[in-house]
């Protein structure tokens, strides 16, 4: 299977330009998922739930569903992206999953930062794990990652890749998925965003470093603050093993019975 990122930096509230500039990235890339930043479409400092309300839309439906489907199925690729998710009255983070066949999944941020706080609702999906060409495939959203729960509860529940868009702005976050990848055996692919964001006193610089990281813990590809597109192919069936030697199994070792006590 091949699978990618994009890394690239969105123009805060310009949703028909960065849609356009995504389509031009990815349209010569061949592959079969390929993950994008968090909230790629219309950036990520809103200023008020007002202009977040202005910019969501409903999961499978709205520009950004219709674009991201148009292109997958030209392009035959896959593609999981974050977007703000309007249902109702309440307004996510979150991840989709969008190919030719059309919406696989969503995924709703569970781990909302900072101020983020006081304009999304926290996810109520769970950890949901989708199938896509045969493969069992989860998401996260950013600040997921800092929860080591999160990412292990989708290697239980048969996850062998996680696919992480990112717009983070700590710098740890990259080396922990070494970490991440090695303890659950699956691979991640993580889409970062790069740039920054000044609006209404609020400064974010985001740090790229987007990559893919085996279920050994080894960095296949990693960039750095470049606008680029990058595919690697994997065979997910190695995350299928979770022995680390012949008398230890990651997972059969686990002794449920004493965490937490």
């Amino acid at each position: 299977m091949k699978v990618g990122f994009l890394q690239f930096d969105p123009v805060f509230g310009e949703k028909q330009e960065n849609l356009d500039r995504t389509t031009a990235l990815l349209a010569d890339h061949a592959a079969d998922i390929i993950v994008l930043p968090e909230l790629f479409a219309t950036g990520y400092t809103f200023l008020s739930p007002e202009e977040l309300s202005a910019l969501a839309e409903p999961a499978g439906s709205g520009p950004t569903y219709e674009h991201m489907y148009a292109l997958s199925r030209t392009t035959k690729c896959c593609y999981s992206y974050g977007f703000a998710e309007r249902d109702g009255d309440r307004i996510y983070n979150s991840a989709a999953l969008v190919g030719p066949p059309g919406l696989i999944g969503i995924y709703r941020k569970n781990h909302l930062f900072f101020e983020e706080k006081l304009l999304f609702t926290p996810g109520d999906m769970g950890f949901p794990v989708f199938t896509y060409k045969s493969v069992c495939i989860g998401m996260l959203v950013c600040y997921d990652w800092i929860y080591p729960e999160a990412m292990r509860t989708l290697a239980l529940k048969g996850a062998q890749i996680i696919l992480h868009g990112a717009n983070l702005v700590m710098p740890y976050c990259p080396d922990a998925h070494k970490t991440r990848a090695l303890e659950n055996g699956v691979f991640i692919v993580m889409a970062n965003r790069t740039g920054e964001e000044h609006r209404g006193g609020k400064d974010y610089t985001f740090i790229g470093s987007s990559e893919i990281v085996s279920p050994r813990g080894e960095i296949l590809v990693r960039v750095d603050q470049q606008t680029c597109v990058e595919v690697n192919e994997i065979d997910p069936d190695q995350a299928l093993d979770k022995r680390m030697n012949t008398c230890n199994d990651l997972f059969l070792d686990r002794r449920q019975n004493i965490y937490f006590k």
